[in-house]
């Protein structure tokens, strides 16, 4: 008996081992392949139709406003105002009827100038992979800038790189490391998964009609 609960003991610490093992080469690994790509400057990126700006509440759930949300936001309209861009697919979660990503977001770059018109959303965007391969499959958009924090940005380039879409990143300002504390810890796992997620064929949650851009 007490010999088969060191063997349990030990496949448990090996299984362990090797998930520690695993999330440290998926992020390392990801860094190294999308470190060409991404810049937080806006002379860096090349000239494309479209970007994709991913989403994120504008409050916290204490009710304080997001620097995420608006970090973001100031960098989408930087970009697009500096004519790198032409057009902006933002996409993020509505899967409440009080929490809706998108149109928050179309909203607050209008106020920094973004014409409506040239604004899409896309309300079907859950996760980074959701929102990545429906900017290739719904948009039909196989070349784009993707407008988020870095550490968010490596995953998505990434993640567009292997869907086999030309993509690069501009990188919104973070915010400091106390307050990104707990959201860069989740990262650590959300790049392992997204590796889980290729090795497995995950796709979108939602399909839909063909959206274009003009």
């Amino acid at each position: 008996m007490k010999r088969s609960i060191k063997n349990i003991l030990k496949i448990f610490l090996l299984l362990f081992v090797a998930g520690i093992i695993f999330i440290a080469w998926a992020n390392y690994s990801m860094k190294r392949n999308t470190d060409a790509y991404i810049s937080d400057l806006i002379a860096d990126l090349p000239n494309t139709k479209t970007a994709l700006l991913l989403g994120t509440g504008k409050n916290l759930d204490n009710g304080q406003p997001n620097a995420y949300f608006y970090n973001r936001i100031r960098a989408a309209a930087d970009l697009f105002k500096s004519r790198k861009i032409q057009y902006l697919i933002v996409s993020g979660d509505n899967s409440r009827k009080d929490y809706n990503e998108p149109e928050d977001m179309q909203q607050a770059l209008m106020k920094y100038g973004v014409p409506e018109d040239r604004i899409f959303l896309d309300f079907a965007g859950f996760r980074t992979l959701d929102s990545v391969v429906r900017a290739k499959e719904i948009f039909e958009q196989k070349k784009l800038i993707i407008v988020s924090q870095k550490f968010h940005n490596e995953r998505a380039v990434f993640l567009a790189r292997e869907n086999g879409m030309e993509a690069y990143g501009y990188n919104a300002p973070d915010v400091n490391k106390y307050a990104g504390f707990k959201t860069n810890v989740r990262e650590y796992l959300a790049k392992t998964k997204a590796y889980l997620d290729l090795i497995t064929g995950v796709e979108p949650k939602f399909g839909g009609k063909k959206i274009q851009i003009p």
